[in-house]
């Protein structure tokens, strides 16, 4: 099967490195396709960001409509542009947010969140609300790292990512964390290892979930609010 992954930014490196994290989890057979919008921000830290990352979003899912992805990811985890990608698209379409919280439910009785800015954890206090996750998630933790920090990978960047996280499990009593950034995929073997708790990294979790979806043949409902979109005319920019 034919997945496609989206980096709702347009880092290049970033896409890759999502890329990578993606296929390794992926099973035998599936191809991992990596996206990104021809127009936006380069990383998204905050509202502002996430409604052009939105729109980037809905660009490349009317471009892959075309080719019909069993599944599609979308490797943000404010979850930019789901709805539109879901009614572009004809297969199942994940956010990683929805993807970890589902995930962590299946693994403790509460989770906690760490994430890269902390003007984002409204974004992410807004999709535990919106995903009925408000009993299970305690807590939503800023570190301030920016997201393209997350490339270095290591020294003090996964140094102020692990205390934190350990400052986030031991504050909210949480037995699995929950990676609130794509950017941290490649730092979460290492912190699984060093925190002892699951370490759920939305993008791993997504990509096995719409694998999952695809091969028992489901596909996003397409009456009502995700039929295909009214076809009309666009004004370019």
């Amino acid at each position: 099967m034919k997945l496609l992954v989206i980096n709702p930014n347009t880092t290049t490196s970033m896409t890759e490195a999502i890329a990578s994290a993606a296929r390794a989890v992926a099973a035998p057979g599936t191809e991992i396709v990596a996206a990104q919008p021809s127009f936006g921000p380069a990383s998204i830290e905050g509202h502002f960001d996430e409604a052009w990352a939105a729109a980037g979003v809905a660009e490349q899912a009317q471009l892959a409509a075309s080719w019909n992805p069993a599944a599609t990811i979308l490797a943000c985890f404010g979850d930019p542009g789901l709805e539109a990608a879901r009614e572009a698209l004809q297969g199942p379409v994940l956010g990683i947010a929805e993807a970890a919280f589902h995930a962590a439910s299946f693994l403790a009785t509460g989770f906690s969140v760490v994430t890269t800015m902390t003007r984002t954890c409204i974004i992410a206090e807004r999709l535990v609300q919106r995903y009925g996750f408000e009993h299970l998630c305690r807590g939503v933790h800023g570190t301030d790292i920016p997201v393209l920090a997350l490339e270095d990978g290591t020294g003090e960047v996964l140094a102020q990512l692990e205390e934190a996280s350990r400052e986030a499990l031991a504050l909210d009593r949480s037995g699995a964390l929950i990676l609130g950034c794509a950017g941290m995929a490649p730092l979460c073997a290492h912190l699984s290892r060093s925190l002892g708790v699951p370490v759920i990294d939305g993008v791993a979790a997504a990509v096995k979930m719409g694998e999952a979806l695809a091969s028992l043949g489901l596909k996003t409902h397409k009456q009502g609010d995700y039929a295909l979109p009214i076809p009309k005319r666009f004004n370019r920019f």
